[in-house]
């Protein structure tokens, strides 16, 4: 009986359980913010801009907001992870920061700043590349490598023509490298497939959307909800298939 009651007591001094003998409840998971402050900064961000663009705050204020939402998210996936394609993300992603910051100014820096971003991504995907695939997934395939080159071409007009479809070359093959990459398909590929549609939607306005508020109001939730899958997506497939190399910032991605 004295040894029953010293094992019982052990057990409880490990955090056992109580005087009872009944397993401890589990202390409540830590909220998000305390888990992942720089994706709830990022969000926080992507919604200030959205909103505050339509305020009396001078653009030259609201660049450095709209930049830091991809910024949040480059130092997230930095910090999140600390193998050699996470660090590469958080590259892109710092790219893509800059990038919206310079098409605020200019379409067309801006664009030459995301043909890098897509050229790092396609880099990435194609690290981790499962082919093109067969039947549908193989047309899903070519469709997203010519569509956006196409549409580009199309909607843009003169000597810009050639440099958008450039760009909507890049982009689609961008999208058709996260199709194709063993990270999951319902937030990675589907976050690239947003990119394009938010591209998709800026070369409309500069045609058949022209005056429409659409664009406007869609582009920038659609972009950056894209942004936010493809970095949460890759992170957390990462941390599941190397959790060695997982940076502890409390609990899993």
């Amino acid at each position: 009986m004295a040894a029953q009651i010293s094992r019982k007591a052990r057990w409880r001094n490990r955090g056992g359980g109580d005087s009872a003998g009944r397993m401890p409840r589990r202390a409540p998971s830590k909220a998000l913010v305390d888990k992942r402050p720089y994706l709830v900064l990022s969000v926080i961000a992507a919604l200030a801009f959205y909103y505050m663009r339509v305020s009396a705050l001078p653009e030259l204020y609201l660049w450095p907001i709209k930049g830091s939402a991809c910024a949040f998210l480059a130092i997230y996936a930095w910090l999140r992870h600390g193998s050699s394609d996470a660090r590469l993300l958080a590259a892109a992603m710092a790219v893509a920061s800059v990038a919206d910051m310079a098409i605020e100014f200019d379409l067309r820096v801006g664009a030459g700043i995301f043909v890098i971003f897509h050229l790092m991504m396609i880099r990435l995907f194609m690290r981790h590349t499962r082919g093109p695939g067969k039947g549908v997934e193989s047309v899903i395939f070519i469709a997203l490598c010519v569509l956006p080159a196409v549409i580009a071409y199309t909607f843009a007009e003169g000597l810009f023509a050639i440099g958008a479809g450039v760009y909507g070359l890049a982009l689609g093959i961008m999208a058709a490298a996260a199709w194709t990459s063993t990270f999951p398909r319902a937030s990675v590929a589907a976050g690239a497939i947003l990119f394009v549609l938010s591209d998709i939607l800026i070369f409309a306005g500069l045609g058949p959307l022209s005056g429409s508020p659409l664009p406007e109001y869609l582009v920038w939730p659609i972009y950056y909800f894209g942004q936010f899958l493809i970095t949460v997506g890759i992170v957390t497939t990462l941390r599941k298939r190397d959790p060695e190399l997982s940076v502890i910032q409390g609990g899993a991605a």
